[in-house]
């Protein structure tokens, strides 16, 4: 008769290292670095049109792409994107300061690589204009930005403009399909989710067909 050794594992039922560690594959990646990458790629190009438009371009002469119906036009714009909202600078220049700060803390708790690309897309758009509202003329808080492309009778803009609604678009697609920002895949029905459709008329008029199982009609 042989003594086991005092505290050993029971050798039925080994105890591996990679079980009692965490599963790598369980915990979501963050999606941050590729939301600051998106807005670095789409700030970069927004500076560097800008800083051509300005140095190749005269304003109040159009110069001709397709025709009359596509131009390089330069104007400097006070509103917000596509010429809106103008004598509201200052205003639209804190909305932005704030839109940027949100999703900068959204990031932090970003998972999905959908979300990651369209709030990088809004966040790249909005610094792009920023930079124009804090160091353009007239002044800090009030410059105006910068628009350069005219197409047919859409008002002139940049390549932020585009960026921050084409961003928008996606994030409302995406929640419409159900794709949250902080979870990979569609998120899970919730028992809110699954009483709605119960009291909707579509899950009434499915609650009151009868089943044609084996008590149903022979």
């Amino acid at each position: 008769m042989t003594d086991q050794p005092t505290g050993s594992a029971d050798p039925a039922t080994p105890v591996s290292p990679a079980a009692s560690a965490p599963d790598a594959d369980a915990v979501p990646r963050r999606r941050q670095p590729l939301l600051l990458s998106v807005a670095a790629v789409v700030l970069a190009l927004d500076i560097v049109t800008k800083v051509l438009a300005v140095k190749l371009l005269t304003p109040g002469q159009p110069v001709p792409i397709i025709g009359d119906t596509v131009t390089w036009t330069l104007v400097r714009n006070s509103g917000a994107a596509f010429s809106m909202a103008t004598g509201y600078t200052w205003m639209l220049t804190l909305i932005a300061s704030a839109v940027v700060v949100g999703i900068i803390w959204m990031g932090r708790r970003l998972v999905s690589t959908w979300w990651a690309i369209g709030l990088g897309m809004i966040l790249g758009g909005a610094m792009g204009n920023l930079v124009d509202r804090f160091f353009r003329s007239p002044g800090p808080l009030r410059g105006h930005v910068v628009d350069f492309l005219s197409i047919g009778w859409w008002p002139v803009f940049n390549v932020a403009d585009p960026s921050v609604v084409g961003g928008a678009i996606l994030l409302v697609t995406l929640s419409a399909l159900g794709f949250d920002f902080d979870t990979v895949g569609r998120r899970e029905p919730t028992d809110e989710d699954a009483e709605q459709r119960r009291s909707s008329p579509a899950g009434e008029d499915a609650a009151e067909e009868p089943s044609k199982g084996v008590d149903g009609p022979q």
